[in-house]
């Protein structure tokens, strides 16, 4: 069973910057694309970013696209997401997914971690 563990949310303030990460385990990781996607109180879980198997090629949401960046490790197992110019909208539990395809509906999930941004 894959798992993915997410760490590194936490409260900033709005123009603030966090790095998320996510260790992946019993899987085979670079056969694995990698994802991030959030869910804000209220609202239905969104695609935040996702890189492809080398990390050479990357897809972010227009709503974070040039403030956000997904990077991976592939000999550490794991993927980043540094998130810069943080704003209030930003707010919500963000999740590490992962899928052996190129695509937005991600197969393998983590918990989630809690991202908080105050105005």
């Amino acid at each position: 069973q894959v798992q993915l563990v997410e760490s590194g949310g936490g409260l900033v303030q709005a123009g603030g910057s966090l790095r998320l990460s996510c260790t992946a385990s019993r899987l085979t990781f670079t056969t694995y694309v990698m994802g991030w996607f959030r869910q804000a109180p209220g609202k239905e879980r969104e695609f935040v970013a996702r890189v492809n198997w080398g990390g050479g090629s990357t897809d972010y949401a227009h709503s974070v696209a040039g403030r956000f960046t997904i990077s991976r490790d592939n000999a550490k197992n794991m993927v980043y997401l540094q998130m810069n110019s943080l704003k209030p909208e930003d707010t919500a539990v963000y999740y590490c997914a992962a899928d052996k395809s190129w695509t937005t509906r991600f197969m393998y999930w983590g918990q989630g971690t809690q991202v908080t941004v105050s105005s």
